[in-house]
């Protein structure tokens, strides 16, 4: 009878063995896999790690759900952007201006990288970009690096903002992006360059805000917005 029994026990011990033991990145990219190549999310936790040999404990020791998952890529697109702003070693000394800019470009190269992704992600949405769940960590890691710009080089347009409406800015800042992401989902110009244009324009205009002379700039970013759209 104790015999049988060990035998009972080494049978589960050894499938176990045989499945995957998986990091975080590694789970991320078999659901962006599986979500682009079948058009839809797993139907089930349990299924999409028996499909992946995985065990499901190991799912939730990095995640508690796929709307987990879903948020972590976004925060990796950051990250990886984030990652690639810091190792200029010239980017400390750039003017607020030109780090805005060069924090908007290096996360539309990464997202056109992952652009199918993106697509899908947002896609899934039904209540419009200001809505999306799957950005709301993205949102917050936003939101402090663009801070982080002001506290850093507080120079002379950006010296008014106060702890009031340093929080407005970077509000602002990442409805911005939003707008500019809506632009990038829609635009058919070789390498997106006319989404370029936009991350210039629009940050052009809100740098000259904070200096008090606007209308120039606003006439301009608008005629540019309003031949687009009737194109």
């Amino acid at each position: 009878m104790h015999l049988k029994n060990v035998k009972i026990m080494a049978t589960p011990k050894k499938m176990f063995s045989e499945k995957k033991v998986l990091d975080a990145d590694q789970i991320i990219a078999l659901y962006m896999d599986f979500v682009l190549t079948s058009d839809q999310k797993p139907k089930s936790i349990y299924s999409f790690c028996k499909a992946n040999q995985m065990d499901e404990a190991d799912f939730y020791v990095h995640f508690g759900s796929f709307e987990g998952v879903k948020q972590t890529i976004w925060v990796k697109f950051f990250e990886n952007a984030h990652t690639i702003i810091i190792k200029d070693i010239a980017y400390p000394t750039y003017t607020n201006k030109n780090k805005l800019l060069t924090l908007y470009y290096t996360l539309f190269e990464v997202l056109t990288l992952n652009r199918s992704y993106v697509l899908y992600s947002l896609k899934e949405n039904k209540e419009g970009l200001k809505n999306l769940r799957d950005l709301t960590q993205f949102r917050t890691h936003f939101k402090k690096f663009i801070q982080t710009i002001i506290e850093a080089n507080p120079d002379a347009g950006f010296a008014k903002l106060d702890k009031i409406t340093k929080p407005v800015f970077s509000e602002g800042a990442y409805l911005q992006f939003l707008f500019i992401l809506k632009f990038w989902l829609e635009d058919v110009s070789p390498s997106f360059e006319k989404t370029d244009i936009v991350i210039e324009k629009s940050v052009n205009t809100v740098v000259d805000l904070l200096d008090t002379k606007p209308l120039e700039n606003l006439i301009d970013f608008g005629k540019f917005l309003w031949k687009e759209r009737r194109m």
